[in-house]
């Protein structure tokens, strides 16, 4: 009886370690996330972190890098989620990465955006309160720019205009000049590539404040295009095949996912389960990016206005457990 229960025993401790070590193994206790450099990826960010610490109990941390190198890292599990990818930017590597099984879409986070070279609409329609006349009243599409690179001279090279594109290190970039091209634009203009984001707006809000003419790239959801007023240029309707050939067309409609490496699922199953229900729109994150401009926060505080200004959304995408967790959080901040 005795050697039966030495056994017994021992078996129940190889089980118990068996069942412990595989716990260990699958399971995680850091959940790291993709920042690629724009502020609505942080503020998704902000908000998912704020959930997953303060509702699930798990450690966050963010990698900050280049589209290229972020969505490298999600591909080999170096970052675990990814809350914006903008998966037509970055078609080939996206679908390669799905396929493959690399990655996984858990949801679309919003798919009412758009992109593509905008002007201040003064410089279409003038702003009489400002004393400003319209100096391009014919412009309504890409093509269009054809009739007025002397309207947007390129300070540098008084013989072109100047569009201001995306920095180098977006896909967009190339996607964009691949576009002049195509238009015939790059014989009567310069293609500037800033070296941030923030270079964008402040070659924009500087033209804004002179009452000057300026065209460039951006895109919303932002804060940009929630408190500026700014119209977007019209382009040939999409096609694929074209979009593919020489980018001849608008920007594809772009569904904006939240997408992880394919072990989270087994490495924290209860957080996959709340992505799977994230969804916001481009009018709820730019009410965030704009909020974030006015007060001059970050996207931490952001987030959490947001997320008191907006509880009957996030709410329905976690347990009533996880969010009264959340809400005791927010309530001491």
């Amino acid at each position: 009886m005795r050697k039966m229960m030495i056994v017994l025993s021992i078996c129940m401790l190889v089980l118990l370690s068996a069942c412990s070590g595989g716990a260990g193994k699958d399971s995680i206790k850091m959940i790291k996330f993709a920042d690629a450099g724009w502020d609505s990826i942080r503020f998704h960010n902000s908000v998912a972190q704020l959930i997953i610490e303060e509702g699930y109990g798990y450690d966050t941390e963010v990698t900050s890098g280049t589209t290229a190198a972020t969505i490298q890292a999600l591909q080999q599990g170096d970052i675990n989620v990814y809350m914006e990818a903008w998966t037509d930017n970055i078609k080939d590597v996206y679908e390669k990465a799905i396929e493959s099984g690399d990655i996984i879409k858990v949801s679309t986070n919003f798919d009412d955006n758009s992109q593509g070279l905008y002007v201040p609409t003064y410089v279409i329609e003038g702003d009489a309160s400002k004393g400003i006349e319209a100096v391009a009243p014919d412009l309504k599409t890409v093509e269009d720019l054809a009739k007025y690179p002397e309207i947007f001279k390129d300070p540098e090279d008084s013989t072109k205009g100047r569009i201001v594109g995306a920095p180098s290190s977006w896909a967009v970039s190339e996607q964009l000049e691949d576009k002049l091209k195509t238009y015939g634009l790059d014989e009567q203009y310069n293609y500037l590539a800033p070296g941030s984001d923030s270079a964008i707006v402040a070659s924009l809000a500087g033209a804004i404040k002179k009452g000057e003419p300026w065209v460039g790239y951006y895109w919303s959801p932002t804060w940009v295009t929630a408190s500026f007023d700014l119209t977007l240029l019209e382009d040939n309707p999409y096609e694929e095949k074209v979009w593919e050939e020489n980018r001849g067309t608008a920007f594809p409609p772009n569904d904006v996912v939240v997408a992880v490496h394919k072990d989270l699922p087994n490495q924290a199953e209860d957080v996959v389960d709340f992505l799977k229900k994230y969804e916001t729109s481009n009018e709820l994150t730019e009410s965030a990016l704009d909020y974030m401009e006015e007060n001059e926060v970050e996207a931490d505080a952001a987030a959490i206005w947001w997320m008191k200004e907006y509880e009957d959304v996030w709410t329905k995408w976690v347990s009533d457990e996880v969010a009264e967790k959340v809400l005791s959080a927010l309530n001491e901040k």
